[in-house]
């Protein structure tokens, strides 16, 4: 089949470019900038395209890359030209397939296709799809292709159902986007340590790599460490001395959830110390919310 692509940003650049590169016949591009457009099909050799319409003529799978934004603008001009027996698919981990609106009246099939991974550059993402987890809902008529497609170039791939893509979604967004508030307030932490940022940011890396490692191979379980894990009340308390009001909120909230899991691993031991402390503090903090 032959696959086209709607919007030139980050994704269209780095999926086209992925799918070509593992032999997928790509045909070309259209966006609402041309200059886009034009890069795009370059850097993937495929052909640019002007007309919408001329796309969709060419195109068996029509892949839209567009923010989520845009997507219902993008199916609303889809269906003013002839799409009986094309599949139609979006890239957004957020939105389902319904977002294509009455899309059977059109013999069409509708899918929402989406990596697992974050697409920060437009020229070198598309060499880390491969280690992508794709995630893939829609009609059931060409999932198994779309899903086949996918596992022929080596990627993993799992169904799932519309009801949870908006779950789904947060789950990718708290691994990925949270992360990161919680990280730059190490680096400031450190930073008032004396660590100039980038020394810090070197500093924590490793810290971070091999928790994630460990996580990956060991389980959540048996990644815990540090002093809730090891019922170190008094060093809890000096976190506490050391933070100011804005950070011991984050600390609170994350340090309460860190404990109903540290619980699970270690029922033997007694938390009801650090249990106490933690809720004394949530109650002090939270009305800050």
């Amino acid at each position: 089949m032959n696959f086209g692509i709607i919007g030139a940003g980050k994704m269209g650049f780095s999926l086209g470019k992925y799918l070509k590169e593992n032999n997928i016949n790509l045909v070309g591009y259209y966006s609402k900038s041309e200059h886009s457009s034009k890069e795009a099909s370059t850097f993937t050799n495929t052909k640019q395209y002007v007309k919408l319409e001329n796309l969709v003529q060419d195109s068996d799978v029509i892949l839209i890359t567009t923010q989520d934004s845009q997507i219902k603008t993008v199916w609303d001009n889809l269906i003013s030209f002839p799409i009986n027996n094309k599949i139609i698919c979006h890239l957004s981990g957020a939105k389902s397939s319904e977002i294509f609106s009455n899309i059977n009246q059109y013999g069409a099939y509708g899918y929402s296709i989406h990596p697992i991974l974050a697409i920060s550059d437009k020229y070198n993402s598309y060499k880390n799809i491969s280690k992508a987890f794709i995630t893939i809902e829609g009609d059931k008529k060409y999932i198994n292709y779309l899903k086949n497609i996918f596992l022929s170039i080596g990627n993993k791939v799992l169904l799932i159902n519309k009801e949870n893509k908006s779950l789904y979604h947060e789950a990718c967004v708290s691994a990925s986007n949270l992360i990161v508030p919680i990280i730059d307030q190490s680096i400031k932490h450190l930073e008032k340590c004396g660590f100039e940022k980038n020394i810090a940011i070197e500093a924590l890396y490793p810290l971070i790599e091999f928790n994630i490692k460990n996580i990956k191979e060991k389980g959540v379980l048996n990644s815990l460490t540090g002093p809730i894990e090891r019922c170190d009340l008094e060093t809890i308390k000096d976190h506490y001395y050391a933070l100011d009001d804005e950070d011991k909120e984050l600390y609170t909230i994350l340090s309460r959830h860190l404990l109903k899991i540290t619980k699970i691993k270690n029922c033997e031991k007694d938390y009801s110390k650090i249990e106490k402390y933690l809720g004394e503090q949530y109650e002090k903090y939270s009305c800050n919310f």
